[in-house]
C-alpha cells in the first residue's frame, strides 16, 4: 500500500475518532443540561409548596412555633440555594433544604392536631439516623439535653432525622438543638461521640453507638454512600433570598394553605 493511501486512511480514521469523541462530548453535555434543568424544576416544586406551608401555618404552642420558624430558615435557604445553583447537585441540595422544611412543617402540624399530609420522601441518611424512642436525659459539659419521641413545653426542639455535616442526628424532639453549630459551620463540637452515646446508646430506634456516628453512621460503616444531608440545610446560610422566589401567589395556597398535591 502506497504512502499516499496510508495517509488518507490514517487521516479518516483520526476524523472519524475526532468527530465520535465531539459527539459524545456535546451529547454528554446535553444531557447534564437536562439533568440540570429537572433537578431544579424538582426544588422551585418543593421550595413552593413549603412557602405555602410557611405563609399560612402558625404554631400555637412553643413546639409548632418553633417548628414553623425552622421551616421558614430552610425556605429561605432553599430559595438562596436555588437562585445560586449551576449544577445538579446543587440543585438537589436546594430540593434537600426545602423537602427538610416540609418535614418541620409536617411536624407542626401533627402537634397542633391538624391533617399531616402525605407521606414526604425521606431525607438523606434519615432511615439510617434513626429516632429517639424514649425519653433521656443527660448532662454534657455542664448543660442539659433531653432527647425525647414527643413535644413538649421541655423539649421544643424538632430533627426530623438525617445527617447534619456527614454525621447522623436521630430524628425526635429536643430540649436544644444540640446540631444547630455543625449545621451552620459545618464543624461538629468536641466530645460528639461521648455525648451521643449518653443520649442515645441502648436506644431501641437508633442501632449504632457513637463511634459509628462520628464515623458518618451506618450507611458509612457499611460502605454505602447516602452523602450530606447536612450540606443541604446549611446552604444559603443567612441569606434573605426573595421571600417568594419569584413565584406566583395562585400556585401556593389553597384554602388554608395545605397545598399537598403532591407528585413524587
Amino acid at each position: 500500500m502506497a504512502l499516499g493511501e496510508l495517509i488518507v486512511i490514517g487521516a479518516v480514521i483520526g476524523g472519524g475518532a475526532w468527530w465520535y469523541n465531539a459527539n459524545s462530548k456535546k451529547q454528554k453535555a446535553r444531557k447534564e443540561e437536562e439533568a440540570f434543568h429537572d433537578a431544579l424544576a424538582d426544588a422551585r416544586r418543593w421550595t413552593e409548596r413549603l412557602g405555602g406551608q410557611v405563609m399560612n401555618v402558625a404554631g400555637n404552642d412553643t413546639a409548632s412555633t418553633q417548628a414553623m420558624a425552622d421551616a421558614s430558615e430552610r425556605f429561605t435557604a432553599a430559595n438562596s440555594a436555588i437562585a445560586r445553583a449551576t449544577t445538579s447537585k446543587q440543585a438537589l441540595l436546594a430540593r434537600e433544604s426545602a423537602l427538610e422544611g416540609m418535614h418541620y412543617v409536617q411536624a407542626a402540624r401533627d402537634i397542633m392536631g391538624m391533617p399531616p399530609g402525605p407521606e414526604l420522601p425521606p431525607l438523606e441518611g434519615q432511615r439510617e439516623a434513626g429516632k429517639v424512642t424514649e425519653e433521656r436525659t443527660i448532662e454534657h459539659e455542664g448543660k442539659k439535653i433531653t432527647a425525647s419521641p414527643y413535644a413538649s413545653a421541655a423539649t421544643p426542639n424538632y430533627y426530623p432525622g438525617g445527617k447534619v455535616a456527614g454525621r447522623p442526628v436521630p430524628a425526635g424532639w429536643y430540649s436544644t438543638p444540640w446540631w444547630a453549630d455543625a449545621l451552620t459551620t459545618g464543624v461538629w463540637m468536641m466530645g460528639y461521640s461521648m455525648m451521643f452515646n449518653s443520649l442515645f446508646m441502648g436506644m431501641s430506634g437508633v442501632s449504632y453507638d457513637g463511634d459509628v456516628a462520628e464515623a458518618g453512621g451506618v450507611d458509612a460503616v457499611e460502605g454505602g454512600d447516602m452523602g450530606d444531608a447536612g450540606d443541604a440545610g446549611d446552604v444559603g446560610g443567612g441569606d434573605e433570598g426573595g421571600f417568594f422566589g419569584g413565584g406566583e401567589d395562585g400556585g401556593l395556597f389553597g384554602g388554608d394553605g395545605f397545598d399537598f398535591d403532591f407528585d413524587f
